[in-house]
């Protein structure tokens, strides 16, 4: 009995070591305040264009969500950074953008982006 159970606990632990993915290192992460400040990025804010005509960061370009996938091909091979009210638009529009191979950012929301530029201009 104690030879059984001392088998089964062997095979146990076999398999779940087995079962360890070997650890891959991921590229590093940009500093998003980097990617922001940098001078070839695009800063697209994703809210609808009444949202976006009441204030956004400096420079940006207004494609609401509804309208992602349809300017893909005008993003592709730029660095984008995406952002709207609170995050939650743009992370579906990094989706939809990461899908289509474009280098895509996540700006969170549209004040983190300006303070963020705001910084910048303080120095």
């Amino acid at each position: 009995m104690k030879g059984k159970l001392f088998g089964i606990i062997l095979a146990a632990i076999l398999m779940l070591s087995a079962c360890k993915t070997a650890h891959v290192a991921e590229a590093p992460k940009s500093n998003i305040k980097d990617v922001i400040n940098s001078s070839d990025v695009t800063l697209v804010d994703v809210r609808v264009p009444e949202q976006y005509a009441e204030g956004t960061a400096k420079n940006a370009v207004n494609i609401p969500l509804a309208e992602i996938q349809n300017n893909t091909e005008s993003l592709k091979g730029k660095k984008v950074v995406v952002f709207c009210n609170k995050g939650i638009q743009a992370d579906q529009a990094m989706e939809i953008l990461k899908k289509n191979g474009i280098d895509v950012y996540d700006g969170t929301s549209w004040k983190n982006v300006k303070a963020i530029q705001d910084q910048k201009s303080e120095k």
